[in-house]
């Protein structure tokens, strides 16, 4: 009985961390950018919604590929230069000490158009449970 119950906490310990797990992957197969998780917390009065906030940094050249996140997205630029395509939008250029939002399901990609690494922070507000990029063909 002890080992059924093991057993079973782990499968949902696991089920549970999927969606945490699939985010870090999608950044991590992105060649050129990587992040950094720094806070994870439910939003005051909604017990869907979770703000994830996190660091990018973007290798001169790398693009995100086009994406959409279940959530907004708001993100400063602390360096570099970053072009920002949001479906439907003319290109965006955003530079150090300036900010972006991309509304949540909104089809957009992020390229580093600088010569140094682009380094930024992002706060996105998500339904919990989903993962936090979702490609675009």
């Amino acid at each position: 009985m002890g080992l059924t119950i093991t057993l079973r906490a782990s499968i949902c310990a696991t089920l549970l961390a999927l969606p945490v797990f699939a985010s870090t992957l999608a950044n991590a197969q992105t060649p050129g950018i990587t992040g950094k998780p720094l806070l994870r917390s439910t939003v005051s009065g909604d017990e869907r919604l979770e703000a994830i906030i996190r660091t990018v940094e973007f290798a001169v050249g790398a693009s995100t590929g086009r994406h959409s996140h279940p959530g907004d997205e708001y993100a400063t630029v602390l360096e570099g230069t970053l072009e920002v395509r949001l479906e439907g939008q003319e290109p965006r250029r955003v530079p150090a000490g300036q900010s972006y939002h991309n509304p949540r399901g909104v089809v957009h990609e992020t390229r580093n158009v600088g010569d140094v690494t682009a380094r930024t922070v992002a706060t996105f507000i998500v339904e919990k449970g989903k993962p936090l990029t979702v490609p675009a063909p």
